[in-house]
């Protein structure tokens, strides 16, 4: 199985505990999972492959977490090609435009430094589900195979 390493951004803990439960569930499907709530971007080099769980704040912005992350990674541009990841976006619809913001940022980003995609973006919406645990479970379990 994929050791996957899973970078959470959150600012309410939405984000974080869809990211523990995701740990739990991939964990319990043989993966070796490591959860990033701090991350440095040399942790791009120690995985196979990743999942990125985050909320959006302030107008589509990236948490606050996230921040230092997204920015070290465009400056050092470390290349990760072959490496899979999926970006699960937390978000509330009636936010128009900036609707899952940070999740489209981190996509574009691992897009950028040429990771393998096993999904367009995956979108939570707020207005529709009041457990994104529950979606991001379903979701894994449709996916984690493809890590």
């Amino acid at each position: 199985m994929a050791n996957i390493g899973i970078i959470v951004g959150s600012v309410y803990g939405n984000a974080q505990n869809a990211a523990e439960e995701a740990e739990t569930f991939l964990t319990n499907e043989g993966h070796d999972v490591q959860v990033h709530t701090d991350p440095d971007v040399d942790l791009l080099h120690d995985h196979d492959g990743f999942l990125v769980v985050t909320s959006t704040t302030g107008a589509g912005d990236v948490p606050p977490n996230l921040e230092l992350f997204v920015a070290d990674a465009r400056d050092a541009m470390p290349l990760i090609p072959n490496k899979k990841f999926a970006v699960i976006g937390l978000g509330d619809s009636s936010y128009g435009e900036s609707y899952c913001g940070a999740g489209k940022e981190l996509f574009a980003l691992f897009s950028e430094l040429q990771g393998n995609a096993i999904t367009d973006l995956v979108s939570i919406d707020a207005m529709e589900t009041f457990a994104p645990e529950e979606d991001v479970l379903a979701w894994l379990g449709e996916h984690h195979t493809q890590f």
